[in-house]
C-alpha cells in the first residue's frame, strides 16, 4: 500500500478546521502538504521488508578459535512514530549479534533499524522486530538489541516527563544467556570515552 499524500493532506486541513484553525489563513495555507510530505518519510518503513538490507550478507569463515566473536553497532541513531498519539520517539538503537555463516556491512545494520522505525510503532514492538530481522536474516549465533529512545507522548502531553527515556530489550539465542547478555550491555554502556 502505498502512501496517499492527498488523503493526508485532506486529512490535516480537517484537524486544522477541527482544533479552530483556518486552513486557508496564510502561515497554514501549505501546512496539509508539509505534513504530507513529513509523513510520507515518517512512515516510509511501511513499503520495504527490512530483510532485503541483509540479503546481500556475505560468508564468514572463522578459525576454530574466532567463532565467538561479536559484532556490536552502538548508537544508532532513529526516530519513530508512536501508534497511540503518532507523536515522534527519538533515540538510539544498539545491535549485537555473534555471526554463525553470514555477516553483513555495518550500514546495513543501520538500515534495517531504520526500516523498522519508519512505521507506526510501540518502542516494545520495534525492539524485537529488530531482533527477529537480524535472527531471520542472518541466523547468526545470537543476537541482542537494545533501544533508549525519548517519547514525544511523554514528554509533550500527559505526564511531561521531559527528561525521562525508556529501554527496552531483546535477545535471541546465545545472547539470551544472562552471562552473554550482560558482557554486551557492559560493551554499549562503556562509552566512546572508555
Amino acid at each position: 500500500m502505498s502512501i496517499d499524500l492527498a488523503r493526508i493532506e485532506a486529512a490535516v486541513a480537517e484537524i486544522l478546521a477541527a482544533v479552530g484553525e483556518d486552513p486557508n489563513r496564510a502561515g497554514l495555507t501549505a501546512t496539509p502538504r508539509r505534513v504530507a510530505s513529513a509523513y510520507a518519510e515518517f512512515f516510509a518503513g511501511n513499503e520495504i521488508d527490512p530483510l532485503t538490507h541483509l540479503s546481500d550478507s556475505i560468508e564468514f569463515t572463522a578459525k576454530a578459535d574466532q567463532t565467538g566473536e561479536l559484532v556490536l553497532l552502538r548508537d544508532i541513531e532513529f526516530r519513530s512514530m508512536c501508534e497511540h498519539h503518532l507523536l515522534p520517539f527519538l533515540g538510539v538503537a544498539h545491535v549485537a549479534y555473534i555471526p554463525d555463516e553470514r555477516i553483513i556491512g555495518l550500514g546495513n545494520i543501520a538500515r534495517v533499524v531504520e526500516t523498522i522505525a519508519a512505521r507506526a510503532q510501540l518502542q516494545e514492538r520495534l525492539t524485537e522486530e529488530i531482533a527477529d530481522a537480524f535472527d531471520e536474516g542472518l541466523s547468526p549465533r545470537g543476537v541482542l538489541v537494545v533501544v533508549d529512545a525519548m517519547h514525544g507522548c511523554v514528554s509533550a502531553r500527559g505526564p511531561r516527563q521531559t527528561a525521562s527515556s525508556t529501554v527496552t530489550l531483546a535477545s535471541r539465542g546465545a545472547l539470551s544467556d544472562p552471562v552473554e547478555r550482560a558482557e554486551v550491555m557492559a560493551l554499549i554502556g562503556r562509552g566512546r570515552d572508555a
